[in-house]
């Protein structure tokens, strides 16, 4: 998914074809915490992310909330910042870090049977299976967190917390901060962010300034652990299994919110949460709409079809774009654009290794097109960090290393015709070089086109024929 314009200045290889799909369970099946409470990518994950974290900042109280129980009726998703420090995705808890004493306090909410039988199993604080599953010794009541933070506060003389907004899936900060300054300065709003509350709250009640440790989270959430990185290469084969099959089942007529459910469907069976963010199913002129979420034409004869659309597994995101003909066969002049979208990202992807930025990645992307006359026709840049949030955190020029994980997604756009191309996949930084964790699915312009000339399951639906009759109105 593109960047805004703001973040532009911080600023792969073919595949094989997915199998169709044949009814059989393959890879579905049940998501974490199925049969019993799981404690993120595992207890000791989350408590070595704890324990940088007290390198880093050394002395002093940390305080992290979780998110509270939600407002309507849709599953509860955890901050991405309180799930990285504890494995924690059950509502209303909070973390304490005594960083000179190396203590750390949970809190979760008092036992509550009757929200149990409405909710089914919350973490709650006399949950004995807690302090085993998450390594937190110690475990209490959220009615004591106030008083604890107070004692201790007085005790060390200084507080952490995090000024990150709070961002959980389908979020990210590059749209929750914009949004909760808006907020903020709405003449008739003017409520502070989460964040901003709780720094006001907690140094009226103790009398020390809060300083912020988003800034030491994102340097070390920019280099991935051997557990994040196989998290996210779960989720690009998800995302990537998901968008073959919307390239296979795309036939003109077909709906944009059709390929938009369908690819949600495959992510989640091959074990996502749901979508890392909305999914941009752009065909015709909708390709050219950089964030286009609406999802409500009718692809038609003659149309690329350009689809942004990655899954979240376990907390991490994937990213993916792919462009191809609606009816199987590239016009020359699609087929002009995609060739040199496609070399640009090759370029791309063959300049990563360690030492070098991304603005260098951009810049060997950017050269193809100049080469080719066309640079005009660029309206992004072609990377951006992605792990916990698909625009994730780091400092934007910062050299390479081992374990950054960032996208590659040079595009073309063009007015006249009504052409946008953009190819994306998602790397990771190795020793040498990089490997791409969304090779599930092709980009070779002639296995696009096979792919699309293959029997989908839109097909099945309607028969096991591909629809050439005329297509009916577009959706309101």
């Amino acid at each position: 998914m593109p960047t805004p314009a703001l973040l532009l200045a911080l600023l792969p290889c073919s595949a094989p074809v997915a199998a169709p799909v044949d009814g059989a369970a393959s890879e579905a099946a049940d998501r974490p915490g199925a049969t019993r409470p799981t404690c993120g990518l595992g207890a000791e994950f989350h408590a070595g992310r704890r324990a940088e974290l007290r390198r880093r900042l050394e002395r002093g109280v940390v305080v992290v909330l979780g998110l509270p129980e939600t407002r309507g009726y849709v599953e509860f998703e955890q901050d991405k910042t309180f799930w990285y420090l504890t494995g924690v995705a059950s509502p209303d808890a909070a973390l304490v870090m005594d960083l000179d004493a190396g203590a750390e306090i949970l809190f979760l909410p008092p036992p509550s049977p009757r929200r149990e039988r409405w909710d089914g199993e919350l973490w709650d604080a006399g949950d004995d299976w807690v302090r085993a599953l998450t390594g937190f010794d110690d475990v209490r009541r959220s009615t004591e967190l106030v008083e604890a933070v107070e004692a201790l506060a007085a005790e060390r003389g200084q507080l952490w917390i995090s000024m990150h907004p709070e961002v959980a899936r389908m979020d990210g900060f590059d749209r929750a901060r914009p949004h909760d300054q808006r907020r903020a300065r709405h003449p008739l709003d003017g409520r502070p962010s989460r964040a901003e509350a709780l720094r006001d709250r907690l140094e009226e009640r103790t009398g020390l300034r809060a300083d912020d440790l988003a800034p030491a989270l994102a340097d070390m959430r920019r280099v991935k652990t051997p557990e994040e990185v196989a998290a996210m290469a779960r989720a690009g084969r998800a995302g990537a299994l998901a968008m073959a099959e919307g390239i296979r089942s795309t036939r003109p007529g077909v709906g944009e919110w059709e390929l938009d459910a369908l690819m949600t469907y495959f992510q989640v069976r091959h074990g996502a949460s749901g979508p890392a963010y909305h999914a941009i199913v752009g065909s015709g002129p909708n390709s050219l709409v950089l964030h286009y979420s609406e999802s409500s034409r009718r692809v038609r004869a003659g149309d690329v079809v350009l689809v942004d659309f990655g899954a979240e597994v376990d907390h991490y995101a994937t990213d993916i774009t792919r462009t191809w003909p609606a009816d199987g066969t590239f016009t020359p002049r699609q087929a002009e654009l995609y060739d040199a979208v496609l070399a640009a990202q090759e370029a791309g992807i063959a300049a990563v290794r360690p030492g070098v930025t991304m603005g260098q990645v951009a810049a060997a992307c950017q050269e193809v097109f100049r080469e080719r006359g066309m640079g005009h026709l660029v309206r992004h840049g072609p990377c951006h960090y992605i792990g916990l949030e698909v625009h994730d955190v780091g400092a934007g020029d910062a050299p390479l290393e081992p374990g950054v994980c960032f996208t590659v997604e040079p595009g073309l756009y063009e007015e006249e015709t009504g052409i946008g191309v953009r190819i994306e996949d998602v790397v990771v930084v190795t020793a040498d070089g990089c490997e791409v964790l969304t090779a599930d699915v092709p980009k070779a312009r002639e296995a696009v086109e096979a792919l699309v000339g293959e029997t989908g399951v839109v097909d099945w639906l309607e028969g096991g024929a591909p629809r050439t009759v005329a297509p009916p109105p577009d959706r309101d």
